[in-house]
């Protein structure tokens, strides 16, 4: 049945701000559900089928809350907060992108875009070991960087260290030129682009000439104890279980560790089972260890990379029965 809701907002600074420039996000709420929005100044007119309007009515009204409190809307923000809305009509979205991390020398807060990124962010906060597993364009490395990254500077640790395996060289970096950093740079790209996003160039530079910024090879980190750091394993699903094994007996005193991966991404030699896939299943229900899983729901890149690794699942659920595994080495790349 079709229906017309009208909704009158305050403040028209506010107010624009939720429009966006040339109306962008209110344009990005009409592609998404496929309702009608119409403006008089601050009047809203949203026209639909009543289930849909119901939903961007409720949606307008939170973006709303949210921006009087402060924060910036950004276009990309709004597909994760209508999943929210839609998923908990009860939902106060001030209470997730709230929940950010305070990182000094961003351009603003790093916050959460969705239930299990806030799940995760709390996770980091109370664990000594949190691993996240899930699809490419989770916020799982970026998310970790804010908060290691935010616990440096708020002295809470004295340095922290970025390290990968690099299966892509097979580990024997020995054979490559330059110094250990020139080395492995183009294996940990990633973490270095969040890391400049957290941190002016130069600065960032600065600490690691002073190695309180650290990056290192996976394959360096055997015998070393790591106290007073915050440690980021990224693309943990290509590590072996003794790697990994390795890996987080290095933790030390007052340190926390944070693993990521993605568990459809393994480009392991065959007969190696990945290392995150064992830590998986034997390290669960471990006191001060936690996993927080993302789905292809909790993407936030460009909208197209959701369905692109639906169609990438939907391909691998084909080629193997529910019951049979992709063995590791063959998992899609």
């Amino acid at each position: 049945m079709e229906t017309t809701r009208q909704i009158t907002l305050e403040e028209n600074e506010v107010a624009q701000a939720l429009f966006g420039e040339h109306h962008r996000n209110l344009k990005r709420i009409e592609q998404l559900t496929e309702v009608g929005i119409r403006t008089r100044g601050n009047v809203v007119d949203i026209l639909g089928p009543e289930t849909r309007v119901v939903t961007v009515e409720r949606l307008i009204r939170e973006l709303y809350r949210l921006i009087k409190g402060g924060y910036r809307l950004a276009e990309s923000d709004i597909e994760p907060a209508l999943n929210l809305v839609r998923d908990d009509p009860r939902i106060r979205l001030d209470r997730i992108y709230n929940n950010g991390v305070p990182v000094a020398g961003a351009r603003k807060m790093v916050t959460p875009k969705g239930l299990v990124q806030k799940e995760y962010l709390e996770a980091i906060r109370k664990n000594d070991i949190v691993f996240s597993v899930g699809p490419a364009g989770t916020g799982k490395t970026y998310l970790a960087m804010a908060m290691a990254v935010s616990s440096l500077n708020n002295g809470e640790v004295e340095r922290i260290v970025l390290t990968r395996p690099a299966v892509e060289a097979g580990e024997r970096l020995g054979f490559l030129p330059g110094d250990i950093v020139e080395k492995v740079s183009p294996y940990l790209r990633p973490l270095y682009d969040a890391l400049y996003d957290m941190m002016e160039l130069e600065k960032a530079r600065a600490l690691m000439d002073k190695g309180v910024i650290e990056v290192a090879p996976l394959a360096f980190m055997r015998g070393r104890s790591l106290n007073h750091a915050f440690v980021i394993l990224d693309e943990a699903q290509n590590t072996t279980k003794a790697q990994m094994k390795m890996f987080l007996t290095r933790l030390g005193y007052d340190s926390k560790a944070v693993v990521t991966g993605d568990v459809t991404q393994i480009d392991l030699p065959a007969g190696e089972t990945s290392g995150l896939k064992h830590a998986r299943l034997i390290l669960a229900g471990i006191p001060g260890i936690h996993f927080t899983e993302f789905s292809e729901r909790d993407v936030v890149r460009h909208p197209l990379v959701q369905k692109i690794i639906l169609a990438y699942e939907k391909e691998e659920r084909a080629k193997y029965p529910a019951d049979e595994e992709a063995p590791d080495h063959e998992q899609e790349r």
